[in-house]
């Protein structure tokens, strides 16, 4: 019998029970919102269960009507958030997420390196390209995905050039002689390319020689492209097994066009969590989460991505593929709405259905309603077929969610010889490469 191959599992930092109407509910702690202790409470019970890490999402934009009826995205800064977090841990990683789309690389290489020496070694970064936020840097117009992506391939190598060009070993500190630093090893990189223009060196050494891990997001065919050529862990919308095979080979096929072997890109999907001692609690707790949908907006943004307004569409109607306009052009969403495409086209749903389908009520996520042994089920599934090598989980509706699957879930993950018993390194690409 063949020994199962064990998951890379993280936990989302964005409460993401608290949205929707999870928020009002008594003990949500919705008040600690914006608190450093709200998310290094959450950080330590991840890593009481060694958990790979745990992540922070960002965006540079705020949409005010959103605040009507939830926090929205706003949020501290996910950097100095976890450098707040890394003084009361020490084994969990902690990805950043930090765009390439609006920052200067060397701001952002010296800010990771910083966060690297304060966690010892525990960072990732996640590479975002931003899908808005450009008035508030200057920008007349959002580029597009293609240019986005062409600017964050050259800001990630730069990025990389200036971690390097302060190497951990030029530092002597040799007291007896006095010498510092071999300074003949600290060069600048003069790079000039299509995008950036930087001279360097960075003022601050890598962190003992270790590597900072790579993370991406993009699953349209720039960041795809993007991911396979320079991301360790790749989170994507997977809301069904099948989605998630495609995308496995598709990301293999492209890591081995750009010489990379396709094991080092591991495929972690978010995974949505509606969990309750029973499937109809888990149902009424996803329900009453989502019991104020903002109608009028997701219409805007289903006729947006696929063309059909459903404003004034009978309920007792179905939406079947014969319904859709021909594929438009949608560079701000390219893959949510082939997705979204792909759902109308597969199944006959009613308005009601479509609404709280996660290609519409999220961002497409693989998603689980339902009580702890229905969410070993789908991940041991998932994982047997070779779809994903982790997730990220995101537990919603209730902060009870959050602990079933910290305390239930996880401990069977182990016992199923999915997950680890016990942290054996202290860093976090240490966590990503132990067998």
């Amino acid at each position: 019998m063949s020994t199962p191959k064990r998951l890379h599992i993280g936990l989302s930092l964005a409460p993401t029970w608290l949205s929707g109407d999870g928020w009002r509910r008594d003990n949500s702690n919705i008040e600690g919102i914006f608190t450093a202790e709200f998310a290094i409470n959450l950080a330590k019970r991840a890593e009481a269960a060694h958990l790979d890490f745990v992540f922070r999402p960002d965006v540079h934009a705020l949409v005010p009507e959103m605040l009507e009826s939830g926090s929205g995205f706003a949020s501290l800064d996910p950097s100095i958030l976890l450098a707040a977090v890394a003084q009361h841990t020490s084994r969990i990683g902690l990805v950043s997420t930090v765009s390439t789309t609006f920052l200067p690389p060397y701001v952002v290489a010296r800010q990771l390196q910083s966060l690297n020496w304060i966690s010892k070694g525990r960072v990732g970064w996640n590479i975002v390209t931003a899908l808005q936020g450009h008035e508030n840097f200057g920008l007349t117009a959002m580029p597009s995905a293609d240019e986005r992506y062409e600017r964050a391939a050259e800001f990630t190598r730069v990025v990389h050039q200036l971690w390097e060009s302060f190497p951990s070993n030029a530092l002597k500190l040799d007291r007896s002689t006095g010498r510092y630093a071999d300074a003949s090893q600290v060069r600048p990189i003069d790079h000039a390319g299509t995008h950036l223009k930087v001279k360097g060196p960075l003022n601050l050494p890598m962190y003992a020689n270790t590597r900072i891990p790579l993370v991406q997001a993009g699953a349209s065919d720039s960041g795809r492209d993007f991911a396979a050529a320079v991301a360790d862990l790749v989170f994507a919308p997977t809301p069904d097994i099948e989605a998630a095979l495609d995308l496995r080979r598709d990301l293999s096929r492209r890591a081995e066009k750009h010489g990379r072997c396709p094991a080092d890109i591991r495929l972690l999907p978010d995974l949505s969590l509606y969990l309750a001692d029973t499937r109809e609690q888990a149902r009424e707790l996803f329900m009453q989460t989502h019991a104020r949908i903002d109608k009028p907006r997701k219409f805007a943004s289903i006729k947006e991505m696929i063309g059909i307004d459903l404003s004034e569409w009978p309920e007792d109607r179905p939406i079947t593929r014969d319904d859709l306009p021909p594929p438009a052009s949608n560079p701000n969403s390219r893959t949510h709405t082939n997705l979204l495409r792909r759902l109308v086209e597969r199944e006959s749903l009613r308005v009601s259905e479509l609404l709280l389908r996660p290609e519409v009520i999220s961002a497409a996520h693989w998603q689980v309603i339902g009580t702890v042994d229905d969410a070993l089920e789908s991940i041991v599934e998932w994982a047997a077929a070779g779809a994903i090598d982790g997730f990220i989980a995101a537990p919603g509706g209730s902060v009870e969610s959050v602990h079933l699957f910290l305390e239930q879930v996880m401990p069977r993950l182990v016992q199923a010889g999915l997950f680890r018993e016990g942290y054996s390194g202290s860093t976090f690409i240490e966590h990503l490469t132990e067998q």
